[in-house]
């Protein structure tokens, strides 16, 4: 028999027999390393997969760029910032941007040219809180499904979430690098993803989805399967924090999300409770700046709001429960404030548990003093909808950002979910994946474009509504969705 000749630090395992093949822990990881061939076997089976149309084998028909330019005539535009339309323009298309913006008699010579005939025209939305990767499956898929099973239903997903106008989103948690990529390289419709990667979270943490049976965690420990996956990673001390946060930059996160404070979707981090000591939320923040980047905090209250801040959080996820001192904070230190419209109706997250219901219910009653509060100060707002491990709410994106009406004039809801949410997006600096300008109509910015059958500024709830509204779909220069003749 193969003998293991271990040192003093590993001579426990042998019981004095010299041979750790039988002991619990070489066991142990032995399972691990058949389970990461087995693993990697899978994932090469994919990757083999989405690499055929490289190879020849296919090609669909939204990964061809366009022949030639594109014109679109006929068309009233909302460039992103305006509350007026703009009247007697064309948009020219060559290439994923927007060449100019010509009159609208001029011709262009050798243009593909598509008569709008009379309809708005609007930049791609985006969705400043989305999870690529657990919107369209259950908790329970997400905590037992083998990981490839989540990547491809999320690739799914990924289509149906350009084809609701959404052309670009800031994924707040989970590993949606591969899925990015895959859309990136036009093997798969999708939009553009900010990846934050693992939601790095504390022991107890609202991303540490671990059952108390795994508990307590030694080095000889196994990762749990969130972490294995890369939707959590749970670090405690700031070393952890440190190692964790360059993990997720290494991986290419454009961003990093930590969870600061207790939430709703979790089983054991109580809702007020504090999460990361300033020092290691510090820590995060530190190693991000080192990249040229920002750190995003998940936290509700009013205290967790104020130490993410004191740390150097530069974009609080949620908030609802803040109190005016709060919201102050985060408007004299520029922070962004990211609201969900979390209202507890029909569109919520589903939860069985009594006590998540009593706490949605406590957070909508927030929702509305959150957005009144942000109106008072002054404080930089993005929109977004956190659906999570809610497949039958997925379809319900556009409808969800539309009640943020009830508070704001249609023509502000519009200018957040695109030059607002854009400006959001940008201050990943070094780490923005893509080096263009988002949610604008304007000369030299990318050619994500929404042509609506109404004017949206009159009618919000044409967002709402994709598949009959939104006529025609253009992300990246490339037509993903054409129902003009229909």
């Amino acid at each position: 028999m193969m003998r293991l000749r271990l040192g003093k630090k590993y001579g426990h395992l042998v019981h004095g027999l010299n041979c750790a093949c039988h002991s619990p822990e070489a066991l142990s990881l032995f399972q691990r390393v058949d389970k990461g061939l087995s693993r990697r076997s899978v994932l090469r089976g994919i990757a083999a997969t989405l690499a055929a149309p490289a190879l020849g084998v296919a090609s669909p028909s939204f990964a061809q760029p366009a022949p030639k330019p594109i014109l679109l005539k006929n068309v009233r535009i909302f460039d992103g910032r305006s509350a007026q339309l703009i009247d007697g323009k064309s948009i020219l298309i060559e290439g994923a941007r927007i060449a100019a913006l010509p009159a609208q008699d001029d011709t262009v010579s050798d243009a593909e040219i598509i008569d709008c005939g009379g309809r708005t025209i609007m930049p791609g939305m985006i969705d400043a809180h989305w999870h690529t990767m657990l919107a369209g499956i259950s908790q329970m898929t997400a905590m037992t499904a083998q990981v490839p099973y989540v990547h491809l239903v999320a690739a799914e997903e990924a289509e149906r979430t350009v084809m609701r106008g959404f052309t670009s989103v800031r994924d707040a948690g989970g590993p949606s690098f591969s899925v990015k990529r895959a859309i990136d390289e036009s093997r798969i419709p999708g939009p553009r993803i900010y990846p934050c990667g693992a939601m790095v979270s504390q022991t107890s943490g609202h991303g540490d989805f671990r059952p108390l049976y795994e508990l307590p965690r030694s080095p000889q420990t196994n990762l749990s399967h969130a972490e294995e996956a890369g939707i959590s990673a749970i670090a405690d001390g700031v070393p952890e924090v440190l190692r964790r946060v360059r993990e997720q930059l290494m991986l290419g996160a454009s961003q990093i999300k930590i969870m600061a404070g207790g939430g709703v979707a979790s089983a054991y981090d109580p809702l007020d409770s504090l999460q990361f000591t300033e020092e290691e939320i510090r820590m995060a923040v530190t190693a991000a700046e080192d990249w040229g980047t920002y750190v995003c905090a998940h936290v509700y209250t009013s205290n967790g709001i104020k130490r993410a801040l004191a740390g150097g959080v530069r974009s609080i996820e949620h908030g609802q429960l803040a109190d005016e001192e709060a919201a102050r904070q985060m408007a004299d230190m520029g922070a962004w404030w990211s609201i969900q419209p979390f209202l507890a109706d029909e569109d919520s997250n589903m939860y069985p548990n009594p006590l998540q219901r009593e706490q949605q219910k406590l957070i909508a009653e927030g929702t509305v003093r959150a957005v009144e509060l942000g109106k008072k100060f002054d404080v930089k707002m993005a929109l977004g909808t956190d659906i999570l491990f809610n497949p039958q709410a997925t379809a319900s994106q556009g409808k969800q950002l539309t009640k943020f009406a009830r508070w704001y004039d249609n023509a502000d809801v519009l200018r957040m979910l695109t030059s607002g949410n854009a400006d959001l997006l940008a201050m990943s600096g070094p780490r923005n994946p893509y080096s263009g300008k988002l949610g604008v109509v304007e000369a030299d910015a990318f050619a994500d474009l929404l042509l609506l059958d109404g004017n949206p500024l009159e009618n919000i709830d044409l967002i709402a509504d994709p598949e009959t509204s939104m006529k025609l779909i253009i992300k990246d220069g490339r037509i993903q969705k054409n129902t003009l003749g229909a």
